[in-house]
């Protein structure tokens, strides 16, 4: 924690800001409703997992900014706004034919990246006397400003070759990020901020499986229809509760981080949720190869908890996982795809298995954190 300075609290315009992201996820997702031969093309499977990462990249640059220096000030009202105007360009050339409003797209996101990199030069000034800040704030600004001029640079390398440059942009983000985190290390964040917003955006990308699961609920009302939207809302559920224990139990909110690394695991954590909500709209499509689906829908929730647990990195000292936990959670999960794949021409069984599954983690989950506690 930030010592000698009050806790920073989650301001209405950070939730005001995130209900932007809840609606390109939606657009995000729908890319993958482009199925050929029953399973999903590969082009628009590619498309989707970019603009995923590049919409969830920039929350993570502006989650940095506002923990670090945000004020609820008028002037970061102003950016806040701006990059929400920038984002509604980005999610409408979000579709199948993206390649009309590639430009579009292109100069909202490279925009987004400059604005962001300004706060931080507008920042500068009133840091002269912290030399490590200055630094992990100069380092910040290249990695923003570096990563927008690729984004502008590759948009007449497309028009001129056809090659997609977005994935090398979005690779350098990552990995120079990760390269700060030396520097980051020498500036601490409020990690009780950082994780409650974290939580805030897993919380709104439930509330879009929500909605991808309304599909369960419709129909004539018989047996059928009712076992089914009962067993896809408990994997919701189920999931979430997860997710709950961890953070509300589990996460130690006051330790000294840079929060590089728990962000990174949460930008792979909600990609995994996205595909999740994909993965139960497509279990009730017979288009859609079963083969396919049944393995999207179980690598997606694996990948979903696999970067849960990794979060128990900044877990309480005395709730860190044992090898005995770990060992359980590895023998459920491996079960849990060998019943998945053998009882995959029976949803009744399939379904139940994944309610079983998702289930039993949050019950271990919980008895590990009682006996520890008690």
């Amino acid at each position: 924690m930030f010592i000698g300075k009050k806790e920073k609290k989650v301001e209405f315009i950070e939730l005001v800001y995130d209900l932007v992201f809840v609606f390109i996820i939606g657009r995000n997702n729908s890319l993958l409703h482009v199925v050929k031969d029953g399973v999903v093309d590969w082009r628009m499977f590619i498309s989707y997992v970019l603009v995923t990462l590049a919409i969830i990249q920039i929350w993570n640059f502006s989650n940095f900014y506002i923990n670090r220096y945000g004020n609820n000030r008028v002037r970061d009202y102003i950016f806040l706004f701006i990059n929400m105007y920038l984002l509604y360009f980005m999610a409408d050339g979000t579709k199948a034919n993206w390649h009309s409003d590639f430009n579009q797209y292109q100069v909202a996101w490279g925009l987004i990246l400059l604005n962001i990199a300004i706060q931080y030069i507008i920042e500068y000034r009133h840091h002269l006397d912290a030399p490590w800040e200055l630094t992990q704030i100069k380092r910040t600004i290249a990695i923003l400003s570096i990563e927008a001029i690729m984004i502008f640079a590759f948009i007449p390398v497309y028009h001129a070759t056809g090659f997609l440059g977005a994935p090398i942009a979005i690779a350098f983000g990552i990995i120079a990020t990760l390269i700060s985190s030396n520097i980051n290390n020498l500036v601490v964040v409020d990690f009780a901020h950082l994780t409650e917003r974290a939580m805030l955006y897993v919380v709104l990308t439930f509330g879009e499986m929500i909605i991808a699961i309304a599909g369960y609920f419709t129909g004539k009302i018989n047996a059928t229809t009712i076992y089914f939207s009962i067993m896809g809302f408990l994997v919701v559920v189920g999931m979430f509760l997860s997710y709950g224990k961890v953070y509300n139990e589990i996460i130690d909110k006051r330790i000294s981080t840079n929060g590089t690394g728990y962000m990174m695991i949460h930008v792979i954590l909600i990609f995994a949720l996205n595909n999740i909500s994909v993965a139960l709209e497509f279990m009730r499509e017979p288009e859609v190869n079963l083969l396919f689906k049944t393995l999207f829908l179980t690598g997606s929730i694996i990948l979903y908890y696999l970067f849960l647990f990794l979060t128990e990195r900044y877990a309480k000292e005395r709730l860190k996982p044992t090898k005995s936990f770990l060992a359980i959670i590895t023998l459920m999960s491996v079960g849990f795809i060998v019943l998945m794949v053998v009882f995959m021409n029976m949803m009744y069984v399939n379904i139940a298995i994944t309610v079983a599954y998702v289930f039993g983690i949050y019950l271990f989950l919980r008895r590990f954190a009682k006996c520890i506690n008690d």
